[in-house]
């Protein structure tokens, strides 16, 4: 197998794993554990459903680490289009991946909250769930956080599936516009939180363009001649 069609495998199957444990970690876990407005239920569910909580949390912390590879693998693949770009490309990722170990705390400071360790006696159950579900909404915010950097690293990508030749110039361009659409989310989440969830369901096409770029990958890998790379700058 030529070696870039081979790299970019790779690339899907490490895209595929990230996606597949953030799904779990953002989508399932809360869908099963959280209820919105209400501290003691989903204290509640926290506490029945332990290990899932924490399986949630690691996963999330495997899905970065993930990242951190796939990276790697994409700036291999991607360089000879435009170093700079690939090369921005990867840094955005590597600062993205602390925010998002560091992000995990929250999760980890709520369940403490919500087991009730002996030196957290001083609080009565009430107050303990209205902490847990603090620390809840500061991961929430968090990700949201986050979600500028999962944009921002989406356009130096996009520029380059879109110059390479080796890669669908469509592809390109719709992680170009995945990336605003991430950059909507994250602003009206944290300017106008009231229609963050309207913003979600418009801008949800252009968030499968990270989807298709992951299949195309896995699936297709890449054209076995590349054209000539263009000049860095």
């Amino acid at each position: 197998m030529n070696s870039t069609k081979r790299t970019a495998r790779v690339a899907g199957v490490l895209y595929l794993l990230v996606g597949i444990t953030g799904f779990f970690n953002l989508m399932y876990v809360p869908g099963r554990i959280f209820v919105r407005g209400n501290a003691t239920a989903t204290a509640s569910n926290i506490l029945a459903h332990e290990s899932l909580f924490r399986l949630g949390a690691v996963s999330n912390l495997i899905a970065s680490t993930v990242f951190i590879f796939l990276a790697l693998v994409l700036y291999r693949l991607l360089k000879g289009v435009n170093q700079h770009h690939a090369s921005l490309m990867a840094i955005l990722v590597f600062v993205q991946v602390p925010l998002a170990f560091l992000n995990e705390l929250n999760q980890f400071a709520a369940l403490a909250l919500v087991r009730g360790a002996d030196f957290l006696s001083v609080f009565d159950k009430p107050q303990r769930d209205a902490l847990a579900m603090l620390f809840l909404n500061l991961h929430s915010q968090g990700i949201i956080v986050s979600q500028v950097f999962w944009g921002l690293w989406l356009l130096p990508f996009g520029v380059l599936v879109f110059r390479s030749g080796f890669l669908p110039r469509v592809l390109g361009l719709w992680l170009m516009i995945n990336c605003f659409a991430y950059l909507a989310m994250s602003f009206s989440g944290l300017l106008l939180p009231q229609y963050y969830d309207m913003v979600f369901r418009i801008a949800f096409p252009a968030l499968l363009g990270e989807m298709a770029i992951m299949l195309w990958l896995l699936i297709m890998g890449a054209k076995p001649q590349p054209v000539q790379p263009l000049a860095a700058g």
